[in-house]
């Protein structure tokens, strides 16, 4: 298969992301109602005409809720991303570079914070330091930084045995214009599917740390808050939690379907297979 052809996995993928992306962005400027409006009178209220998605049990407009819920899991995931690989990924170039002392520090530190799981040690992060978005966001990039660092540091060493990377030493560079000359380039294709994969893992994170009450406070509108306040009325009006499910759900599959694609569209390996 050509990689000049895209993959049914990276069209999906891609199409649902944006959906995703652009409703947070539109959460922003305009939701279909405003949700700080409590009508306790018509809470749990069905789809209508005039609410599609219905009303949750302070009368407010669910899909108004999930845009907002969108946004909020777009802007922590992003962060904790960017906080991940901007700490991450100049710890891996350094440890490729620098090997030694340096090296197993990086790799010791980062065997520390994968013998927790993702979401326990996000738990763990925000007990301490307080529930709230922002020790949300502290809390999932501090776990995406050790990913970011062992990939960064795994994928650099191949590079810095290349010929072009030889010739560059050869020439009387040093080991950090390298890095960032000839060592980063090669790597972007390889840092943007673990940004997708690791975007994915942190709107779930988000989502269990909201419903856990360790994430997004009220006001603001999270899924996760969303499902924890619907698990009591399954009974009575299921829908209230399907919808935040499924927008959980279809969100962590967009996004790991984009990834999947772009890593089969980016690694060359895959087509020798083929």
């Amino acid at each position: 298969m050509s990689r000049a052809r895209l993959s049914p996995a990276l069209v999906v993928g891609a199409a649902i992301s944006v959906v995703f992306v652009a409703s947070a962005l539109l959460s922003l400027v305009w939701t279909p109602y405003d949700v700080a409006a409590f009508d306790i009178g018509h809470r749990l209220e069905g789809p209508t005409a005039a609410h599609w998605l219905g009303r949750d049990h302070f009368g407010r407009d669910v899909a108004s809720m999930i845009l907002l819920g969108a946004g909020n899991a777009l802007a922590v995931s992003l962060v904790a991303v960017l906080l991940g690989a901007g700490l991450g990924v100049p710890l891996g170039l350094l440890a490729a570079a620098r090997r030694g002392l340096i090296d197993e520090l990086v790799m010791r530190a980062s065997d520390v914070a994968f013998a927790f799981p993702a979401l326990i040690l996000a738990i763990l992060l925000t007990a301490v330091l307080g529930p709230g978005a922002i020790n949300a966001v502290v809390a999932i990039g501090i776990f995406n930084v050790p990913v970011f660092a062992r990939l960064t540091r795994g994928a650099a060493l191949s590079l810095w045995t290349r010929d072009y990377v030889l010739a560059a030493r050869m020439t009387g560079k040093g080991a950090a214009r390298i890095s960032l000359e000839h060592i980063l380039p090669g790597l972007a294709s390889v840092l943007i599917v673990q940004a997708t994969l690791q975007f994915s893992l942190g709107v779930i994170a988000e989502a269990g740390l909201s419903y856990v009450g360790l994430g997004a406070q009220p006001p603001a509108a999270s899924w996760g808050k969303m499902l924890a306040d619907a698990q009591t009325l399954v009974s009575v009006a299921p829908l209230q939690a399907i919808f935040p499910g499924l927008a959980i759900v279809v969100t962590v599959l967009g996004l790991n379907l984009l990834g999947d694609g772009l890593r089969d569209r980016f690694d060359p390996r895959l087509d020798e297979e083929r």
